[in-house]
């Protein structure tokens, strides 16, 4: 059984947040080779400025590393559960926060060249999805999503347009870029009573 098969079968028989509870302090991502070879890639491709970064749902670091090895000047990381294995990677304290915090205004005032989300963004609650990403706009012109699947499908009404996607086997990279302004409609960026699985993959 593969990393990834058992990673699954976890996620079935304890649920997602009960998951990454389990294993926040030990966690390592078995697709990392093909998310550092992607970054690496798409940064280059799309000529993505890396002056100041988050990294959302930073798991054990492996997106950090990748954007330090490539000159980022700052790259702040936010996962609730993998903060002792990031710290361990990275000597780095991650901010211990999720994506229900983060629709309801978490990092209000922040302000990203880049946000890379790696293997987190497809396991966000339907109904939660668009205020997460409203209020991600809010901060960052630019988000670069990793996904081991055709998900999340993200509308562009929502006002994240994907402009390409690359991939390496399974895993795909998808830049997108914010083309709406953050005052166009209130009431999106609550999110819903919906709870939010977090995690890193």
């Amino acid at each position: 059984m593969s990393g990834a098969e058992s990673i699954r079968e976890a996620y079935t028989v304890h649920g997602v947040t009960g998951y990454y509870r389990r294993v926040g302090e030990s966690y390592r991502n078995p697709h990392e080779p093909e998310v550092r070879a992607l970054i690496e890639e798409g940064v280059v491709r799309w000529g993505l400025p890396l002056g100041r970064v988050l990294d959302l749902a930073c798991g054990s670091g492996e997106a950090t590393l990748v954007l330090r090895g490539m000159g980022a000047g700052r790259v702040d990381g936010v996962d609730p559960y993998t903060g002792a294995a990031y710290r361990e990677r990275t000597g780095q304290v991650a901010e211990a926060f999720g994506f229900e915090e983060i629709a309801k205004g978490r990092l209000e005032g922040r302000g990203y060249d880049l946000i890379v989300c790696s293997f987190a963004l497809h396991l966000v609650g339907p109904s939660w999805l668009p205020g997460v990403l409203y209020r991600l706009g809010t901060i960052s012109p630019r988000l670069l999503v990793l996904t081991p699947h055709q998900r999340p499908g993200i509308d562009p009404a929502w006002g994240w347009v994907l402009r390409e996607e690359i991939r390496r086997q399974r895993v795909r990279a998808r830049i997108y870029d914010w083309q709406r302004s953050t005052d166009e409609s209130e009431g999106e960026e609550d999110g819903a009573s919906e709870g939010i699985p977090t995690g890193a993959i």
